[in-house]
């Protein structure tokens, strides 16, 4: 019940006794409940709160229950919603999973079958988002891996100009990582992964900077909200710090760029030219006698 405690339900209901009821009845189950009289208001609670789960009436003014699960489904990917109908509406259950809710239930709501949809809503909210932090995550290194930098650089990139802040990508490269690997052993060359991987994660802003590892010995950096001589010098302090942990002299190259968006061309023909700089930035550092950092803004 650990996870249920800590989840937030929000009730939409244009009926101010049902509302209410629902709001005690949701709260007695031990959920932290919100409530709104409207699809409208419920967006307005959305973009205020972290919801994780959302019971929605579906026929009411402004924005109806669809409309509303469509606006979730688009502006709020981490919230999933229960749909409320009347016996005498039309809606089905097929209607509204194709519509892309979670689940369905009928008014008026009994309290037990409310109390085992909600149960299993927010228990298979929690696997299925286990499981999607596992198909993200580098099983060697525990960083994000290239599914998630493919997920998520083209949001931050998108975000960043949405929002009018800066963005950096850095590439980081392992100089003669394979003569390493040969002198040393793979099980060597793991450590001395997992080693730049503990440098990164300790030299990056935590709940601001991402950490990738793109595969092999190829990792990556989104820097948000920080200028090029900040951005610069972080990548700086990580590739001191390599140096400094001994790994039998090996070295990094580094490139880092600037990432402006492009609105002439499409954005992922934008974001594809952002990867190609950044990697042709990592380049020119390894063809300019590795171990050093290249920026281009």
């Amino acid at each position: 019940m650990g996870e249920s405690i800590a989840a937030i339900v929000l009730v939409v209901d244009d009926d101010e006794l049902v509302r209410k009821t629902l709001s005690v009845l949701v709260s007695s189950l031990g959920y932290h409940c919100h409530a709104a009289s409207d699809g409208l208001e419920a967006v307005e609670v959305l973009k205020a709160t972290k919801i994780d789960l959302v019971l929605s009436d579906i026929i009411m003014p402004n924005m109806d229950g669809i409309e509303l699960l469509s606006y979730i489904i688009k502006n709020h990917t981490d919230t999933d919603v229960i749909i409320a109908t009347g016996y005498s509406e039309r809606t089905s259950y097929a209607d509204v999973i194709k519509a892309g809710a979670i689940d369905f239930i009928k008014k008026p709501i009994d309290q037990a079958e409310l109390e085992a949809k909600l149960a299993r809503a927010l228990r298979e909210r929690h696997m299925i988002r286990k499981l999607e932090e596992l198909s993200m995550c580098d099983g060697l290194t525990s960083l994000l891996n290239r599914r998630a930098f493919d997920l998520r650089f083209p949001r931050e990139a998108e975000r960043a100009f949405r929002q009018n802040y800066s963005l950096f990508l850095a590439l980081i490269d392992i100089d003669n990582f394979k003569d390493y690997n040969d002198t040393h052993g793979h099980t060597e060359g793991d450590q001395l992964l997992i080693g730049l991987s503990d440098i990164m994660r300790e030299g990056t802003r935590a709940s601001v900077d991402m950490c990738f590892r793109l595969g092999g010995d190829e990792f990556a950096l989104i820097l948000p909200q920080t200028t090029a001589t900040q951005a610069t010098e972080i990548v700086q302090r990580i590739l001191l710090k390599f140096v400094e942990s001994d790994y039998d002299g090996k070295t990094l190259s580094i490139g880092i760029i600037s990432c402006i968006r492009d609105k002439s061309i499409k954005a992922e023909e934008d974001f594809a030219q952002m990867l190609k700089r950044a990697d042709q930035a990592m380049y020119d550092a390894k063809h300019s006698g590795k171990n050093c950092v290249i920026c281009r803004i």
